[in-house]
């Protein structure tokens, strides 16, 4: 196999080893690798990863990861040897110290793709390299020689992008009742005939028919909650009757998740149902979501033209590549490969996107080429759009379009939707949020990169045609000069707050200092305080900083009022695209119009009466021991009162589904308690229709949960031992959850490096600089792989096999004991249950979310392991009926784990490291 002659650089856990180019491979310290790095660019994989490593965060060479995002744009790689080696059809290197060969062999292979006739992407890399080599990619020399000049010049990215098309207004669906055997059969399509017939999943079928009947009485839909064990295969028990109905209809279905996974996984399930494309060349699935997880094209080209530097300059061109690529644009959790942007060390991802709110829609010159607009349209038009949670409550409070807003949904991962409603109906008056609005009405302070304007600038033409519009608009900018400025955190910290928003704010944060019992101040963590007891001077700050807010929306609203008018008597120089622009403009105003009512609502009822239908609270948000933000939040005592008002009661059917939707009191009588309370029906008036699918699994047989009891709570020594000898144990394949990531950082310090010498790496989330999705991916890949992480692991995360076969959590997973926690704890206390059933069901939604990780198919096998001296016997019910449960001691339990590992047949690679 040919390398290439430039020296290589590869660091775990386990040691470092470094290939000159004369091919000699030896282990070095961590000194003379970083000494040998900082003479010569070397060859590395993950070059942050690398600098974590080796303690030393100025790193940089030549990384294979940038090199295959130039080569294969829109392509996926698992960002490890293993998964380099897979992805280029090279031998897998067998321990660390052949690594450094396999970067120089893969080089070798990646630059000999670039001479290949058949390269597929090689349109725009001519061009890409040229502006990179402005740059100094450290690539573009090795580049240079292997990427010919094209005999005709290449397209400019934007002008080769395809344009979406109008459309007018969908019909709206015809009235079909379907019947449960026309279901099963398209059931039957979709498995395939020959596929065994799952008995659980026709039944779940067959029950989530009927929300897809037309609705008999006007705010009443069809409500099903369904509860189905992993296994089950509800995400085609409900795409039969959803796939059928729109077929018959001519109407689109709403399939809404809370995780990005399952967003991948339905869209690859919907294949069965619907091809690629249309004959007419329309898509009948389209994959929505919020506007932040797409690429921005008009920020994109600011950064390309200067707008970033560095760096972040040539992640540009990167993704540049791309966007020339992609099937949609999604940056977060679509083609775009995750861990690009954590090779950059920058949020340059996250500038790329529309993360402000401050599109100018039609007004953008890429309008008719934009990503998030080609997705809106296209799924006016769907069969099938595969959404999430926020979007859909989002869209069907403040949708641009009434008639695309969703009418049949089904709630996947249902046990979310209480959670996505908390956040969307919440209110936050803070620091970070009064800036992004006064940067929205204002523009930047400063003389700054990018492309932001304010708002007079963005309607400048009305300003000059409409004299009321251009007063309206000059009154907005002055008031928004209340609102605080570049600098504020700094000013409150020195305690010269600047204008009444920023003084309401340093009465927030003296407050909460001054109130706080927690010892967080100490430990870094964030603070709050009950907005309750506030003192004369501190309720006067407030009114006065509504006032300061009722002062800026009464001229928006003006505005608003204006465009409107414009609308209805168009001057002569109107045309189609400036009205589009219009209504994008009238869109966003009513959007900041709402927020700054909400805000004064808020700011109103501090000093007065509680509202008991609220909860609000002071903060100082805190991370690493750095204050970040301040203010006051409210939120709902039950945010599915205003869930059920936006979205149930203009919906015709709605399904919501889950593993665990239901709470495993033990006693079944009360088991739905819970799923009718947090899915909204009870302030609609509807009773909702319940089903339950048990799973096929026969979990006494593949799983066992074992309770250690002698890991003392609070000993980290002794909390690291345990994860430790458990992932030794089991040779790999381990989910560790924890509460704290501090606990988390702690135990993955004291174990990484001695499990990597046995062969077993040690992922984490919040150590390692890679995102959560790639993560994953790693740990997916290698059955001798583990990985730890917090609550983004604990739920949504499917990896079946032996990759993994052992979940440990650090301790019971109790409920933060936060303000708004503690509401709504006194309100269940009011129900004939109490306040301890509320936070055991908490807890038990937790357990079986976890738990639900371990077994994800008929064949897999594996344990379940607590460590908690002592664990409430209540809680037992988590997990599913018949499981065994033992409470033991840690060193039985590591000869049960070791056990089971040599009973699956655990492979000699395996074998090896684990002994």
């Amino acid at each position: 196999m040919d390398s290439l002659a430039l020296p290589a650089l590869h660091a775990s856990h386990a040691g470092t080893w470094l290939r000159e180019r004369t091919g000699v491979t030896r282990t070095v310290g961590k000194g003379e690798a970083v000494m040998a790095v900082a003479d010569t660019p070397h060859l590395m994989l993950n070059a942050p990863l690398v600098a974590t490593r080796l303690g030393y965060p100025d790193l940089s060479g030549l990384d294979l990861l940038e090199l295959f995002a130039f080569i294969h744009p829109a392509r996926f790689v698992v960002p490890t040897p293993k998964g380099l080696a897979h992805a280029l059809g090279l031998p897998e290197p067998s321990d660390d110290a052949q690594v450094p060969q396999l970067l120089q062999q893969a080089a070798a292979a990646l630059l000999a793709v670039c001479q290949d006739p058949k390269w597929i992407e090689r349109e725009g890399a001519w061009s890409a390299l040229q502006s990179l080599t402005r740059l100094r990619w450290p690539w573009s020399g090795p580049l240079t020689g292997c990427i010919p000049r094209p005999e005709r010049a290449e397209r400019w990215l934007f002008s080769k992008l395809p344009e979406w098309e109008e459309a007018g207004e969908s019909a709206q669906p015809r009235q079909v009742e379907l019947g449960e055997a026309d279901t099963l059969s398209r059931l039957a399509e979709l498995t395939g005939h020959a596929a065994e017939q799952r008995t659980g999943q026709r039944d779940y079928a067959a029950r989530a028919t009927g929300a897809f009947s037309p609705r008999r009485k006007s705010g009443q839909p069809h409500l099903l909650l369904a509860q189905a064990g992993t296994g089950i295969g509800k995400t085609l028990g409900y795409l039969a009757p959803a796939s059928l109905w729109s077929q018959l209809s001519g109407g689109t279905v709403w399939v809404s998740t809370f995780t990005k996974a399952l967003q991948r996984q339905l869209r690859q399930e919907s294949r069965r149902a619907w091809p690629e494309r249309r004959a007419d060349g329309t898509q009948p699935v389209v994959v929505r979501k919020g506007r932040e997880n797409y690429l921005c094209l008009l920020n994109l080209e600011d950064a390309l033209q200067g707008g970033f530097a560095g760096r972040a300059a040539i992640l540009a061109h990167l993704v540049a590549r791309w966007a020339a690529y992609t099937q949609d644009g999604d940056m977060i959790g679509g083609d775009l490969p995750g861990w690009l942007g954590t090779l950059f060390r920058q949020r340059g991802i996250a500038a790329l996107t529309d993360r402000r709110g401050e599109c100018v829609y039609a007004g953008c010159p890429h309008y008719r080429k934009c990503f998030i607009e080609r997705a809106a349209r296209a799924s006016a038009s769907a069969d099938l759009v595969i959404a999430n949670h926020a979007l859909v409550m989002v869209n069907a409070a403040r949708g641009r379009d009434h008639a695309a807003r969703p009418t049949r949904i089904v709630f996947d991962e249902g046990h979310h939707v209480f959670d996505a409603a908390d956040s969307t109906f919440a209110a936050a008056l803070t620091g970070a949020e009064a800036i992004e609005l006064r940067r929205w009405v204002i523009g930047p302070e400063k003389a700054s990169r990018g492309r932001r304007r304010g708002l007079a600038a963005r309607l400048a033409d009305v300003a000059s045609y409409d004299e009321a519009g251009g007063r309206a608009i000059s009154a907005a900018r002055e008031a928004a000069e209340a609102l605080p400025g570049d600098g504020w955190l700094q000013r409150l910290v020195e305690g010269t707050p600047s204008g009444p928003v920023e003084e309401l704010l340093g009465a927030v944060r003296a407050t909460v200092y001054a109130r706080d019992e927690s010892g967080g101040t100490e430990a870094g963590y964030g603070l709050e305080t009950e907005a309750a007891g506030l003192e004369g001077p501190f309720v006067e700050q407030a009114q006065a900083a509504r006032a300061a807010l009722a002062e800026l929306r009464q001229p928006l609203i003006r505005i608003g009022s204006r465009l409107e008018a414009l609308l209805e008597e168009p001057p002569d120089w109107l045309d189609s695209q400036g009205r589009q622009r219009i209504e994008g403009a009238r869109h966003s105003l009513s959007w900041r119009v709402d927020l700054l009512a909400a805000w004064e609502a808020l700011l109103e009822r501090l000093g007065g009466p509680a509202d008991p239908e609220f909860v609000d609270w002071l903060a100082v948000d805190r991370g690493e021991a750095r204050e970040f933000d301040v203010g006051i939040h409210r939120r709902w005592v039950d945010p599915m009162k205003p869930f059920a008002r936006t979205v149930l009661e203009p919906a015709h059917g709605v399904v919501m589904t889950s593993a665990t939707l239901t709470d495993r009191t033990g006693r079944e009588e009360e088991d739905w308690a819970v799923a009718v309370a947090r899915s909204g029906a009870p302030h609609i008036g509807v009773t909702p229709q319940m089903s339950a699918h048990q799973s096929p699994f026969d979990y006494q047989a593949q799983s066992e949960v074992l309770i250690v009891t002698d890991v003392p709570r609070g000993d980290i020594p002794a909390l690291a031992g345990a994860y430790g000898r458990l992932i030794e144990a089991s040779g790999g394949g381990v989910l560790g959850l924890f509460t704290a990531i501090r606990r988390l950082r702690a135990v993955h310090g004291r174990i990484a490096d001695r499990l990597a010498r046995g062969g077993l790496p040690l992922y984490a989330q919040h150590v390692d600089p890679i995102d959560t999705g790639t993560l994953v991916d790693i740990f997916r890949d290698d059955p001798a792989a583990s990985l730890l992480g917090t609550d983004a692991l604990r739920d949504g995360v499917d990896v079946p096999g032996r990759s993994l076969r052992l979940v440990v959590m650090e301790q019971v997973p109790w409920p933060r004991p936060t303000i708004l926690h503690r509401a709504r704890r006194l309100a269940a206390s009011a129900e004939k249950n109490g306040a301890q059933s509320y936070d055991d069901a908490i807890i038990r939604a937790r357990l079986a979310q976890a738990f639900g990780r371990l077994i994800r198919s008929k064949d897999d096998r594996g344990h379940f392991v607590v460590l908690s001296s002592a664990f409430p016997s209540r809680l037992l019910t988590a997990f599913p009926a018949g499981t065994p449960i033992h409470r033991v001691t840690l060193d039985e339990a590591l000869q049960r784990v070791a056990a089971h590992g040599e009973e699956s047949g655990m492979s000699s690679t395996e074998a090896a490291r684990a002994s």
